[in-house]
């Protein structure tokens, strides 16, 4: 069993529910799922934590609860994003865990179903006085018909109100007329199934803030951008899905992250006070990532949240570790502990 300050044995638990059915057409695969769990796996071994690797699909949640009822790990390293393929369902397994008591890592119930549903993480951050863009969330294709829509700033961008990882995301969300938007939105309730969110785009440089810990401990890793100097003209400068997914795409190429330097220092001390004023607001717990742009001015707005971000070696967190010095190794066991701390704190 796990002492006072280290767990000894961690099950890291993901979702394999991303089988050829549900990727077709699509990037993503089972492999690299299972390649992430993998390589977080080593990372712990090499930490010198006694590691399992579980992998759930589709809805056998049952035989999971009875292995985990009848050989409990002392912590969980929690991967899974989604069940039966909608990620709406991310926070069933937060919520399996805590109703037995089972540590994990990463964050709750309640905040990652804010996160998930983007126009409530929209009106918690308004609520708290923290800058992002203004919005309008189209459930349904009635929405549409809205006549406010043609009154809206233009450009506006669009994305999918339940996904992360830029899922649904092309050139053609960042829309400048009324027109535009009922179209693409339409597209994308129909191919997706989902609502969609509308946000007032903000042209400018983007900046990922990565956080690790918990209170008084809560880390603020070295802030990266995306450096779009590559990106040719007739593109919007934005993250889509091929600029994450797709390595030989345009977007891929011109979507390289950088590291902020100490020339940027002022923007680097009010990025991270807002991002952890969202940390704050939304109740994040042990690592998150949040994504501002910046606009002409260089005022910071949020314009998405990433509770459990991706943390494979090749990642964004990882990337952020990497300039302060930490091995992946290091990070991963970081994130293991700043965990096992905050499940043996008493509340």
């Amino acid at each position: 069993m796990g002492g006072p300050d280290r767990p000894h044995r961690i099950v890291i638990l993901y979702n394999t529910d991303y089988d050829a059915e549900l990727t077709a057409g699509t990037e993503l695969s089972v492999s690299a799922v299972q390649a992430s769990a993998q390589a977080i796996e080593r990372a712990l071994i090499d930490s010198g934590f006694a590691t399992e690797l579980w992998g759930l699909h589709g809805l056998e949640v049952c035989d999971l609860i009875a292995r985990l009822r009848s050989d409990p790990p002392d912590l969980v390293f929690n991967l899974c994003e989604s069940m039966a393929g909608d990620p709406r369902n991310e926070p069933t397994m937060t919520g399996i865990l805590e109703l037995y008591k089972i540590p994990y890592t990463g964050n709750g119930t309640l905040a990652l179903g804010s996160c998930l549903h983007k126009s409530r993480t929209k009106d918690i951050l308004h609520g708290r006085g923290i800058p992002t863009p203004p919005h309008r969330f189209l459930a349904t294709v009635k929405d549409l018909e809205d006549p406010a829509i043609d009154e809206l700033d233009y450009p506006w961008f669009l994305k999918l109100a339940h996904e992360d990882a830029s899922v649904g995301i092309t050139a053609d969300n960042v829309v400048h007329s009324p027109a535009a938007l009922r179209a693409r939105a339409a597209i994308m309730m129909e191919e997706f199934g989902q609502s969609v969110l509308a946000e007032r785009f903000i042209a400018g440089r983007e900046v990922n803030v990565t956080m690790i810990g918990n209170g008084p401990d809560l880390q603020v890793l070295p802030l990266h951008e995306i450096d779009f100097s590559h990106m040719p003209a007739d593109r919007p400068r934005i993250v889509s899905y091929a600029a994450k997914w797709e390595e030989t795409h345009v977007d891929y190429l011109g979507t390289v992250p950088v590291r902020l330097g100490a020339a940027d220092s002022a923007l680097i001390d009010r990025a991270s006070q807002i991002a952890r004023a969202t940390w704050a607001a939304l109740g994040l717990a042990d690592y998150a990532r949040v994504d501002l742009r910046i606009d002409g001015d260089g005022n910071p707005w949020v314009i998405d949240v990433n509770p459990n971000c991706d943390i494979s070696p090749d990642a964004g967190a990882a990337r952020a570790a990497a300039a302060m010095g930490l091995r992946y190794p290091e990070l991963v066991e970081r994130v293991a502990l700043v965990a096992w701390r905050r499940w043996k704190t008493p509340a």
